[in-house]
């Protein structure tokens, strides 16, 4: 009888893995987003197996973690090779990851294919996110009720209160995502009410759109103003990962000539739904940090 080879071990990814991360999403047709995968590997913990096949320069299977201290841990883009499918590798790589994490509580954004797993792994679902996608068209700002809604370009002095109301929305510290966005995000905007910052979003470049990501705001009016005014400055086809229970918001994106394009489930293990404020939470930074 042959000698089983031994299972290929799970490394941390770093940096260097970054363009094999992007080879792999784009094999499973994926969008590569090295840009992302640069601030997912920076701000995050990635968990690789490399391919046999590939002489070390291709992986097998990844995933990326995201720690919010003892609060919670949020888990992604979890992507295995076709040629190394039903082979366990994601429920090693899950599994693997949550024993890194100890007892914190988890969250994640399941696909319909990847949710019978975090179901049998101790995840229930609390709620859905829908992604939607296209040219956005309102030539004209939107009004509110307290008027034509304002928001400026973000500045080094708001990021106290950037974090301050961040906090409150997410109800956890995310403070070393936050200090990025200026740098990760092509434009950085915040609404005002007042000298009261009320909300922020900012835009940055995939593949073959622009995503406007994250998106806190103090009710839709501000959202939507937000979103206007960073899709006025880009040619380019918008995405955002919207919460599915802003059915206002998600009308108005309709009209506004996005479609819409996925589901996910958002799912929690550990609590029973996700901390913070969800009214204000609009959309996260992307489906696999939060």
């Amino acid at each position: 009888m042959p000698t089983p080879h031994p299972a290929p071990p799970i490394r941390r990814l770093t940096l260097a893995d970054l363009t094999a991360c992007a080879d792999l999403a784009e094999e499973r047709g994926w969008a590569r987003e090295e840009h992302k995968w640069a601030l997912l590997l920076a701000a995050g913990t990635g968990y690789g197996i490399d391919a046999p096949d590939t002489d070390g320069n291709g992986l097998a299977a990844m995933c990326v973690t995201t720690s919010y201290g003892p609060a919670l841990t949020t888990f992604g883009m979890m992507i295995v090779a076709a040629r190394f499918g039903r082979q366990g590798l994601g429920r090693r790589l899950l599994t693997h990851a949550m024993h890194e994490a100890g007892d914190t509580p988890f969250a994640l954004h399941a696909t319909a294919q990847g949710r019978p797993l975090y179901e049998q792994l101790g995840f229930h679902a609390v709620g859905d996110t829908h992604t939607v996608h296209g040219h956005f068209r309102s030539p004209e700002p939107p009004i509110t009720a307290h008027g034509t809604a304002t928001t400026r370009p973000a500045t080094a002095d708001d990021l106290t209160a950037l974090v301050r109301l961040d906090n409150e929305v997410f109800g956890i510290d995310r403070t070393h995502l936050l200090a990025r966005l200026p740098s990760f995000t092509d434009r950085l905007r915040v609404a005002e009410h007042g000298t009261t910052i009320t909300g922020y979003a900012g835009i940055w470049p995939s593949t073959s759109c622009d995503a406007i990501a994250p998106l806190i705001a103090q009710d839709t009016d501000t959202a939507y103003a937000l979103i206007h005014a960073l899709a006025a400055e880009t040619d380019r086809p918008v995405r955002l990962d919207i919460d599915a229970r802003h059915t206002d918001l998600l009308d108005r994106l309709k009209h506004s000539g996005l479609d819409l394009i996925s589901s996910t489930t958002t799912m929690t293990r550990g609590i029973p739904d996700l901390p913070g404020d969800w009214t204000r939470r609009y959309a996260p930074l992307n489906l696999a940090m939060g």
